[in-house]
């Protein structure tokens, strides 16, 4: 099985704001908690780079219900999964205040086009987006609950790590009922898993607060030997 932990362990190369900048006008926005970046049939015009914060990506399933599809922070690309067609096909919206890079799409090509070390750095990021979804659906459909759980708690630990943070401890940006959306689980089956990994003392959970005790054994349990600095 594909490895959602060493996926966002694969750090590729950074875009270069300033860079972009001389070939194209980089807007910074900032996107409150709750707010949209984009909706579901918006017309699509720019990819979008996270420069601080924390958003979720989601769209509606058949019965209706919100389907949380992804959550990106700091260095994550929004909007690749549009590339290629007229309007958006999820929304995106910041669960805590963020700050974001809006690149316009046409421009951004025509850029690469001049610049071959930016198409390099954009053709990476794009990979890595997609290698983390493919990544995720796999995970998914193949693990039972709690692996899931252990495996989302890592992944996350990963990515703050390789942005500089505390893998050991950290805050849920997001909620359970989120959490629950994302690994196509109910949110009582979240917490009891949560509940469990805490009464095997792999992790400590106080409200959002998270540590992870045994790093190890909870990467074990995910079926991802693979340890975390």
């Amino acid at each position: 099985m594909s490895n959602p932990q060493q996926t966002a362990l694969e750090q590729p190369p950074e875009l270069d704001i300033e860079e972009l900048q001389r070939h194209m006008v980089v807007t910074r926005r900032k996107v409150a908690a709750g707010q949209y970046l984009y909706r579901n049939g918006q017309p699509f015009h720019a990819l979008y780079l996270v420069h601080a914060g924390f958003l979720k990506t989601c769209e509606l399933s058949e019965d209706g219900r919100e389907q949380v599809t992804g959550f990106r922070m700091r260095g994550d690309l929004l909007g690749v999964e549009s590339i290629g067609l007229a309007v958006h096909t999820c929304d995106a919206v910041a669960l805590e205040d963020s700050q974001i890079w809006e690149l316009p799409y046409p421009p951004v090509l025509n850029a690469c086009l001049q610049v071959p070390e930016l198409q390099i750095r954009l053709s990476s990021a794009l990979a890595e987006e997609i290698r983390r979804d493919r990544s995720w659906m796999l995970t998914i459909g193949t693990l039972p609950a709690e692996q899931r759980v252990a495996a989302f708690l890592l992944d996350l630990a990963s990515r703050l790590a390789r942005l500089g943070f505390s893998a050991r401890h950290f805050i849920l940006r997001m909620g359970r009922a989120d959490i629950a959306s994302f690994l196509a689980l109910k949110h009582e089956t979240v917490s009891r898993a949560l509940s469990h990994l805490e009464q095997l003392e792999y992790i400590s959970v106080l409200r959002r607060e998270v540590k992870l005790l045994d790093i190890p054994k909870l990467s074990a349990c995910a079926g991802t030997p693979r340890t975390i600095q």
